[in-house]
């Protein structure tokens, strides 16, 4: 599903912000990514999804060479990956179904899907009451569900969540948790980068540790680990 080899991302200032990382992530696996603030997770994170490209090493996505990809195939490639951000980063100006509706637009699907498509996740994330709302009207954490949505309309095989109980309170999170944990039931491979310890030590996944851009532990249904 996911393979890294060997790989290096160093920035113009010449911070190295992951240092040979080798990895293997399969279908359908729920991996959290842990470590301290600054230690590599996001670039970890937007390596997957071709945000940021490596300075050295291959990366592998669903079959495809990252690294060879022509830039016309990279939409084709995110097609299969959905993002869910801790800020949510709606469209603030339209609704719940307008705002999951969109990342449907954008790969040109026919309105009859959509509309059918979108009702199918908003019943999901337990928001079909709330479609009309604008995020302005929505709490933080049913802002979140509709993120998630968001992410999963377009049936990715792959959800990159990046820190998506950051800004919500324990209930609200466990809320969260326990739709991801039903996602990735559902046969969607979950990568998430947490603080979380609570949650980590609870609901026991693989665990993958990375302290100053490097590898530390990689635990079957491994612990947090830190104090932070």
């Amino acid at each position: 599903m996911i393979e890294m080899q060997d790989v290096w991302k160093t920035y113009p200032d010449g911070s190295h912000a992951l240092k040979g990382i080798t990895v293997k992530v399969n279908r359908n696996e729920f991996l959290y990514v842990v470590g301290p603030s600054g230690a590599g997770k996001s670039t970890f994170m937007k390596l997957i999804y071709r945000e940021e490209r490596p300075t050295k090493g291959s990366i592998f996505v669903n079959g495809f060479n990252l690294e060879k990809l022509k830039q016309r195939k990279i939409p084709y490639v995110r097609r299969n990956i959905g993002v869910i951000f801790q800020d949510y980063r709606l469209l603030p100006k339209l609704t719940a179904f307008e705002n999951i509706a969109f990342a449907m637009e954008v790969i040109e699907a026919p309105k009859k899907i959509i509309k059918k498509r979108v009702t199918e996740v908003l019943e999901l994330v337990k928001l079909k009451d709330k479609s009309g709302s604008l995020p302005s009207q929505l709490s933080g954490g049913e802002q979140q569900r509709v993120a998630i949505a968001r992410a999963i309309v377009n049936n990715p095989t792959v959800i990159i969540a990046d820190e998506p109980t950051g800004n919500l309170d324990p209930e609200t999170s466990w809320g969260i948790m326990k739709l991801m944990e039903e996602i990735n039931f559902r046969g969607t491979t979950i990568i998430m980068a947490t603080h979380n310890k609570e949650i980590v030590n609870t609901i026991r996944k693989r665990v993958l540790a990375i302290e100053n851009g490097q590898i530390s532990r990689d635990q079957v249904r491994g612990e947090y680990g830190y104090e932070d």
